[in-house]
């Protein structure tokens, strides 16, 4: 049986299952956007999946990344979005699409979008992996979303519990 700090591990979604995703919203995105354009991948959580879509799409996209953080070592999110590193390229008259790992209470990608938006991009649409509705504490909706999850800590795929468990390939519930 997986454990992680000495806590059980369930799987919720498989490796294939979330490859399958994955290909699936690569269309959607491509449908939208069309042509070349900027994604932004949020770490670390982030960086398995946005490799995975980019790597799934048949237009040429860029890709940057910013890391921030609302979690530090902990199990909550805090409310307070950190920036740690912030984009190389410049965002002025760009179409962007904002990628992140989880969509939870909604701090994060709400935060991020407006810094975004403030420096220039004409259109950024949001593309999240899991959606966890019910955590939800400000109101955020991600253009695309891979699954929505219930409320429980989950690990893999990029997701981690204090940097342990990002490379776990499917996606598993911490008991």
């Amino acid at each position: 049986m997986l454990q992680i700090r000495g806590r059980p591990l369930r799987l919720l979604l498989s490796e294939e299952r979330i490859k399958s995703r994955v290909k699936e919203l690569s269309r959607e995105i491509e449908e939208h956007f069309g042509e070349p354009f900027l994604v932004v991948g949020l770490l670390k959580g982030a960086f398995i999946f946005t490799a995975d879509l980019v790597r799934s799409l048949s237009i040429p996209v860029q890709i940057d990344f910013m890391w921030v953080s609302s979690y530090g070592s902990s199990q909550e999110s805090s409310g307070h979005v950190k920036v740690i590193k912030d984009l190389d390229t410049d965002l002025e008259d760009r179409r962007l699409l904002l990628v992140d790992d989880i969509l939870d209470t909604g701090y994060t990608l709400r935060e991020v979008y407006k810094l975004l938006k403030l420096k220039g991009a004409t259109e950024i649409r949001t593309c999240v992996l899991l959606d966890k509705r019910e955590r939800r504490k400000v109101s955020f909706d991600a253009d695309y979303v891979g699954f929505e999850v219930p409320n429980l800590f989950l690990v893999g795929y990029g997701l981690d519990w204090d940097e342990e468990g990002r490379n776990l390939r499917g996606i598993y519930a911490v008991e």
